[in-house]
Formats: structure tokens, C-alpha cells, sequence
């Protein structure tokens, strides 16, 4: 009975991820890994291979389709994919070989971590530069992809909120390249990341393929549901929730290794709440502003449009991807 009700837990975690995604174009990996570690039980180790062995199929199919559409732009694939399939393998491996009290808090600094960041990311109201024509450098590509690829092992996800956010606030190409391009990448950064976790915990992967079924289903049953929920809900609200959800859920695990006492803990999820929740508020209020703003620069004259103010507001559904 335990067994099928942290089955059920692991699908509903699923489900939740997926509707994220679905909503943001990131996160389902954080927020699976957050839900599986907080209500399934599963150690940081065995959640993170969970959820990468379950991305596999999903990665495989995003990066076919981006392909299929001419999102991809394979040069940079190449530049961000391998740094960040060796640094995906080696968080992989780090993880593997922590114990589970060791890599909990470790994990769960991670999640806090990226939580912030989209906090912060969308309580701005996504508003970013044109695309610019110059391409980044394959040093600064690589290192990106190197620093994603091992948070995203290490952390259970953050491929998506790590490159794909630096990359549009870079502004140096199409958001569609570059959100298709780096679906892509991940593909090769998942595979390197369950290669790591096969290495190091074979037994465990195997014990939990049921749970990595389950996730999968749970994605599968969401799937739909989230295509609404994209059409019908502000993104910008919905990533700002979602952050708030992430911090909420990790940071306390994070103060409680460093010896924080359970009073001040129940003060820190309170007030996590209270400022998150503010901050999506002003985000989506801001994205409003920016959406007024950028309609009634549409009906500007042709020689004001042709100034030099090239500020423009993205495109929620569009900046927010992974």
C-alpha cells in the first residue's frame, strides 16, 4: 500500500511538473525533483535519476520537433551540449557518491537557489533587448553549458532556468533559436546525466524505474491540461508561484542543517510566502505596463519606431522558456 501511494505521489509530481512546463517552458525538473524529495521520500540521488532517466524521452522529442520547425542552431548545440554533458556527468557523479544526509541540504540549496531566481526573473516583468547580431564567444558558451550541465545533475534540474534565462537576457538571437536550441542541448546533457547516475547507482535506477513510469504518466495525463493552462494564465504569475513554491519548500530544509530552530523556520516560510507572492504581483502588474507599452509603441509613427529606442517587451509565453 505505501508502495502505490508514493507511486501515486511520484505521478501527481509528474503532473505538477509538466503543468510548470507547460505553463513556463522550464521547470519540470525542479519542480519534480522538489516534490519527490519533499512528499515521495526519495533521497536527492535517486530523485534527480529519476527525473533525468524520465526526461530522456521528453528531451528526444522537444529537440526532433525544434529541429523540425528550424529553432536549432546546431553550431551552438555543439558549443553548449558537450561542456554541458561533462558537467552534467560529473554532478551526476558527485551526487551518486554523497550520502543522503550530506546531499540534501546541498540539493535543496540548489533548488532554493534557482527558486530565487525565478522570483526575481519574473517579478520584472521579462522585458529584454532586442536580438542582437553578434554570436557569443565558445568560451562563454562553454562555460555556461558547463556550470548548467552540473547543476542540473546536481540540483535534479535548472538546465532551462540556468542557460536559456542568461541566454534571452543576452538578447543576441531569436527567442525561438534560443529556446530550441538549448531543448536541444539538453537531450545530450540528460543522457550524460543518466549515464553518471547508471555509473553510480545502478541498483538504485532499477529499483526505481516504476517511479520513473509514474512521472512520466503523470507528465503524459498534464500534457493537455497544460496547453490550456498556457493559453488561459499569465505565465509571468503563474513562474513567480511557482519560485515562491520551490524557495518555500527548500530554504528552511537548508537553515534547519545549519542549526536554525523550528520557530524561526515557521517565520521564514511565512515571510517567503509573503514576499514571493508580492513579487509575482508586481511582475505580472509590470508585464501589463510593459504589454500597454509596447502596443502603443505599434501605433507609433515610422520615424519614431525607427529611433534609437530599441527596448521591446517578450513575449511571456515565449521568454519564459526553458
Amino acid at each position: 500500500m505505501n508502495r502505490m501511494v508514493t507511486l501515486i505521489l511520484i505521478a501527481v509530481a509528474g503532473l505538477a511538473g509538466q503543468l510548470v512546463d507547460g505553463g513556463l517552458g522550464m521547470g519540470f525538473g525542479v519542480t519534480s525533483t522538489t516534490i519527490l524529495i519533499m512528499l515521495a521520500s526519495l533521497g536527492p540521488a535517486q530523485a534527480s535519476a529519476v527525473v533525468h532517466t524520465a526526461e530522456l524521452g521528453t528531451t528526444l522529442v522537444s529537440g526532433f520537433s525544434h529541429w523540425r520547425f528550424g529553432n536549432v542552431d546546431w553550431r551552438v548545440v555543439a558549443a553548449i551540449g558537450i561542456p554541458g554533458s561533462i558537467g552534467a556527468f560529473v554532478g551526476a557523479t558527485v551526487l551518486s557518491n554523497l550520502s543522503t544526509e550530506a546531499a540534501k541540504p546541498i540539493m535543496s540549496l540548489i533548488l532554493a537557489a534557482i527558486g530565487i531566481n525565478l522570483v526575481w526573473r519574473f517579478s520584472r516583468g521579462i522585458v529584454r533587448r532586442k536580438a542582437a547580431d553578434s554570436p557569443h564567444s565558445k568560451p562563454f558558451l562553454g562555460v555556461l553549458g558547463l556550470f548548467g550541465g552540473f547543476i542540473d545533475a546536481t540540483g535534479g534540474g535548472g538546465w532551462g532556468p540556468v542557460t536559456t534565462s542568461t541566454l534571452l537576457s543576452a538578447g543576441r538571437s531569436e527567442p525561438r533559436r534560443i529556446v530550441g536550441t538549448v531543448n536541444t542541448a539538453e537531450f545530450f546533457v540528460t543522457a550524460a546525466a543518466t549515464t553518471g547516475f547508471v555509473i553510480g547507482m545502478w541498483e538504485d535506477l532499477v529499483a526505481n524505474l516504476a517511479a520513473v513510469l509514474a512521472l512520466l504518466v503523470g507528465g503524459v495525463i498534464a500534457a493537455p491540461l497544460a496547453a490550456w493552462l498556457v493559453t488561459h494564465l499569465n505565465p509571468i504569475l503563474l513562474g513567480g508561484v511557482v519560485g515562491t513554491l520551490i524557495v518555500t519548500l527548500n530554504l528552511p530544509v537548508v537553515l534547519k542543517a545549519l542549526g536554525v530552530g523550528a520557530s524561526v523556520l515557521v517565520v521564514v516560510r511565512v515571510a517567503v510566502v509573503v514576499v514571493g507572492v508580492a513579487l509575482a504581483i508586481r511582475g505580472w502588474k509590470r508585464a501589463r505596463e510593459n504589454s500597454r507599452a509596447a502596443a502603443a509603441k505599434e501605433g507609433a509613427s515610422p520615424a519614431r519606431r525607427s529611433g534609437k529606442d530599441d527596448a521591446v517587451t517578450e513575449s511571456p509565453s515565449v521568454s519564459a522558456n526553458r
